[in-house]
């Protein structure tokens, strides 16, 4: 099972139509199994084409260029967050080639006014891969330090949702630096999630954030907020940095992360 989540940026890139082509064409030769996506946009004022997809969704769009690629469909489940940079929706997504079984979405802010930008959203999916139901949530979180909505209490609300039986995976913007202590990512473990990047038997640095982006303003070096976490102990064959410049260009302000799981 091939795993990929990423932190689009949508429609804030500078020469963003190529940066879509290039995230699609490599969906269509790599294959995903599910892909986890997190800031991912529509304006405001663009027509509702489905449910509440709008015409120029970054996710509705990207299924456009795999169909044209001759790529297998892919389903896409999609639900806003809050309002971003004032004109677009922001949300978050799960695509996958594979049967959904359902989905649904809550918040784990205090916050669900679409005004404010703290106000986040979850994006959960039952997935059929090799006839077993597989639990899959798409996550953009905030910060462990944040007094308003501290990322503690969106992991609580977070954990609250996630079945007690059943594997499931935790894929996303975590905004919780992995080498950090006693802080979001050490929550998360301690809950009792495996990263998928501490099983992989082949591995790179893991860092998918270099210097200062909206929200670490002020970091200067390599991070590692975006993850893929998961509830049971697999066999994780590779965990890789995809998007960065070595690995397929970059696309985003944060890099991707694809893991091969082989159990």
């Amino acid at each position: 099972m091939k795993l990929l989540t990423l932190n689009v940026h949508a429609w804030q890139e500078e020469n963003q139509e190529k940066k879509l082509d290039h995230l699609a064409k490599t969906i269509f030769e790599e294959q995903y199994d599910v892909i986890a996506l997190q800031e991912v946009s529509q304006h405001r004022d663009q027509d509702v084409v489905e449910g509440q997809i709008k015409a120029d969704n970054y996710g509705y769009i990207l299924q456009k260029k795999l169909k044209e690629l001759g790529s297998a469909p892919y389903e896409m489940v999609w639900a806003p967050s809050h309002y971003g940079y004032e004109v677009f929706e922001e949300g978050i997504a799960l695509l996958t080639r594979h049967p959904i079984i359902e989905s649904n979405d809550f918040y784990v802010t205090k916050s669900r006014e679409m005004k404010n930008w703290k106000s986040r959203n979850i994006v959960g999916a039952v997935i059929e891969i090799d006839n077993k139901p597989i639990h899959f949530y798409s996550c953009h979180l905030g910060w462990w330090e944040d007094t308003e909505e501290p990322a503690r209490g969106q992991m609580d609300a977070l954990l609250e949702q996630i079945p007690a039986d059943g594997r499931v995976f935790l894929m996303g913007d975590f905004n919780n630096h992995a080498d950090i202590r006693n802080e979001g990512y050490d929550y998360l473990i301690q809950n009792g999630f495996y990263d998928t990047f501490t099983l992989a038997a082949e591995k790179d640095s893991g860092v998918t954030v270099e210097g200062k982006i909206a929200g670490w303003d002020q970091n200067k070096r390599g991070i590692r907020i975006d993850l893929i976490l998961t509830n049971q102990k697999v066999n994780v064959f590779s965990s890789k940095v995809i998007f960065n410049g070595r690995n397929r260009d970059i696309v985003s302000d944060h890099f991707g992360v694809e893991a091969v799981i082989t159990e």
